[in-house]
Parts: structure tokens; sequence; C-alpha cells
């Protein structure tokens, strides 16, 4: 199966081999067997990534939490409407479904195509393939219940004018929704060509924030409720960085995390 995905897009592909290299290790942080059946379907040079012990555990810690609080948010409200913005390959919605969510995967045409080879919608579960800056994808989403919204792995590659196009257009159509995203710090994102991963495509890094409590900038009514620091989880695992992170300095300007905010 050939692929032809370039700058952004191409980099949907470094989570799916994280998920699947760290599904064959012994002790496993997360196991995602589609991610291993998938890539062997895809024609990619996936060695490239092959090494990169930073980027496969920061994707299988963020996967972990991620997985968690979506499933928290599922379980207090059953009948939930999921919006995953920024979806590539991803495969949550198999690990977390209770059977009754409304399920909405967005991302861009070349990804969504590459989605449809492996997945097929239903009635609760379907695909959009539209930017998310395209905002006419708003009115594709019918809600039946309360609303989270993921976005992981994708605005750190938007510029801060973007972001906040993208949140003002989030507070108009989805008020008192909540919202799980991913962000790096300014640190991280402007020295993002020395990446381990993301340096071997054509995307680059444009935005990133110290804390998850600056989106409340963007707009009064956007609440801050919680985050979680990827340091903090599987510090075993984190080698020589084991000792880094206990310097303030260094775990404050260098980490990705999970924020968690209220819309």
């Amino acid at each position: 199966m050939k692929q032809y995905l370039k700058d952004v897009p191409e980099t949907l592909l470094i989570p799916l081999w994280a998920r699947a290299a760290e599904s064959k290790i012994d002790n496993p942080i997360v196991v995602d067997d589609k991610a291993l059946e998938m890539m062997e379907q895809i024609d990619y040079d996936f060695t490239k990534f092959e090494g990169s012990w930073m980027t496969q555990t920061g994707v299988a810690v963020r996967t972990e939490i991620l997985d968690r609080e979506v499933r928290a948010f599922i379980n207090k409200y059953q009948n939930a409407t999921i919006i995953n913005i920024g979806c590539g390959l991803d495969t949550r919605y198999f690990r977390v479904d209770n059977g009754q969510i409304c399920w909405y995967d967005i991302d861009l045409p070349e990804p969504i195509r590459l989605r449809r080879k492996f997945f097929e919608e239903t009635n609760r579960h379907k695909m959009i393939g539209k930017s998310v800056l395209d905002f006419t994808w708003i009115d594709d989403i019918h809600k039946t219940g309360p609303i989270l919204i993921i976005a992981e792995g994708i605005l750190m590659y938007f510029t801060k004018q973007q972001i906040r196009e993208l949140m003002y257009k989030l507070l108009e159509h989805f008020p008192g929704a909540n919202m799980l995203l991913e962000t790096m710090t300014p640190l991280i994102a402007k020295n993002g060509k020395k990446h381990e991963t993301v340096n071997k495509t054509g995307a680059t890094f444009k935005w990133g924030i110290k804390s998850g409590k600056e989106m409340e900038k963007i707009d009064s009514k956007i609440k801050f409720v919680d985050e979680w620091n990827y340091y903090d989880y599987h510090k075993n695992r984190w080698k020589g960085l084991g000792l880094l992170i206990l310097i303030p300095f260094f775990r404050k300007n260098f980490n990705n995390r999970i924020v968690h905010i209220k819309i």
C-alpha cells in the first residue's frame, strides 16, 4: 500500500510506528495490535524511526494518559460525543467505545483516505476529511450528549493565531465542552529541527506554552482544569533524562503535557 504523505500529514506515521514498536517489547505501556497491522500494510520506510526511544516512550505515555481520561469522561457521560481533531491513524475509539458514544475522527483528506483503508464508518463512528481550520467540519457534527474534544499531536504545528481562531470557533459552537490537548514548551517548539523523529519529515513546530494555564489567556471563557507531565509516568523508561527531570529548569522547559480545559 504505497502512500504519499508530506510535511505535517507524514507525522501521523510517527505515533503509528511508536505504538506498534511499544506493542512488541516486554512490559509495554500500551498495546496496539491494530497499529502493528497497519504498519505492516503501509509502504513506507519506518526504519528511519528505529531507535527513537524518547518518541516511543512519549507517544506511549500520552496514549496511556489520554485513554485514561477519555474513559473517565465516557464513564461519566455514557452518551458522550467525542471529537478527535487531527486523528491521523489513531485507534483510541476501539479501545474506549462503550457501545453508546458518538465519535468523529477529523483530519486532512489524505490521512482520512488512508484511514478508510483500515476502518469502516458506522452510525456512531464517523470520519471527516477536512482541515481542522476549514471550520465547515463543525456542520458535520451531530451532538448527542456532553462533548469531549481531543487534540493529540496536532496543535504544535499551528501558529499562535491559528490556535486562537480554532479556540474561538470551538467556544462559539461547543460551549461547555471539555478538551484534552497535547502541548509542548516554547523551547521544544523552537528547537523542533532537532526532534529525533519529526526532523525526518518536512514538518516544523510552531507553537508551545509553558503551562496549560496559559490557555485561559486566549479567552476568559476557557477554564484550566488539570494537566499531566509525561515525565511523571514510567520514570524508569526515561533513561538518562531521569536525573535531568529533577532539575526545575529542565522539567519546566523541556516537557510535553496533556492539558484538560473546559470551554
